[in-house]
């Protein structure tokens, strides 16, 4: 189940879908999604997609959606994130005078910068999660789709804070480049940090410091940079599954749903 807009990632996975032998539908509205309950097998399904629709859907067809905890970041090793990180709200990092990186942890109720003082809309409420960390600046960064602990994909991401992306919608990434963030995300799937079964990580070169994880995301929602659709589609059947099949391994990293909800005023 594809998201109404047509990017090119969504695109791609069509094709890959289709050539796989699977069949594929947009959602176009929200209210659409209660149809879908008595039409379609909830074990045959995977979502890609903006958070609104997945989570929709997974309540529909009563599925559960694997990603990274709101802590995972946080508490990696400081040996692989080479920077300041905690979970906090974002009242408390309204009293903070900065300069000081905030991000929400869940969708993208404010942009996600560096903030002098942290002023945010005032319709966004005190109690959202966010990350609060050091900042520091990163060169270029790179997506890894990740599947049971291996790069399924990789890419270039950013390049100086801007997107690495050509003209042409490519996203090269150097030799040498590739061979740094494997090296930081064999360092990370060879310890014995906790992982989802199926995850986006982002790895960056830290100015001054080193490679490190710059964030880890879902599958469902995370664009491909141009990594090959066809590799990814294993993953995203990894990341999502009927409530009723999911195991205890898997338990920890199930999507909450009241995370979104609870969210009523926020922009």
């Amino acid at each position: 189940m594809l998201s109404p807009r047509y990017s090119s990632d969504s695109i791609g996975l069509w094709r890959a879908a289709l050539a796989a032998g699977w069949s594929t539908t947009r959602v176009r509205q929200i209210g659409e999604v209660a149809e879908l309950a008595g039409e379609v097998d909830p074990a045959e399904v995977l979502i890609y997609g903006e958070t609104i629709l997945a989570d929709a859907v997974a309540a529909a067809l009563d599925l559960v959606l694997l990603e990274p905890t709101y802590a995972w970041l946080p508490e990696l090793p400081m040996a692989l994130r080479l920077r300041a990180i905690e979970l906090s709200t974002l009242g408390a990092a309204r009293r903070l005078a900065g300069p000081v990186f905030v991000k929400p942890v869940d969708d993208k109720f404010f942009p996600a910068r560096v903030y002098t003082p942290v002023e945010v809309d005032a319709l966004v409420a005190d109690d959202l999660p966010v990350l609060i960390a050091e900042p520091v600046r990163f060169g270029v960064e790179v997506r890894a789709f990740v599947c049971e602990r291996t790069v399924v994909g990789l890419s270039a991401y950013m390049r100086g804070g801007q997107l690495a992306s050509t003209a042409d919608g490519e996203w090269p990434l150097g030799a040498d480049e590739a061979l740094a963030a494997r090296a930081c995300l064999e360092r990370l799937l060879a310890s014995d940090v906790a992982l989802p079964p199926a995850v986006v990580i982002d790895v960056g070169e830290v100015v001054e410091r080193g490679w490190a994880v710059v964030e880890a995301n879902a599958v469902w929602a995370s664009g491909l940079c141009g990594v090959d659709a066809r590799a990814v589609l294993p993953a995203l059947r990894r990341a999502c599954m009927p409530r009723a099949r999911l195991g205890a391994a898997d338990a920890p990293w199930v999507r909450p749903r009241a995370q979104v909800e609870r969210q009523p005023g926020a922009a």
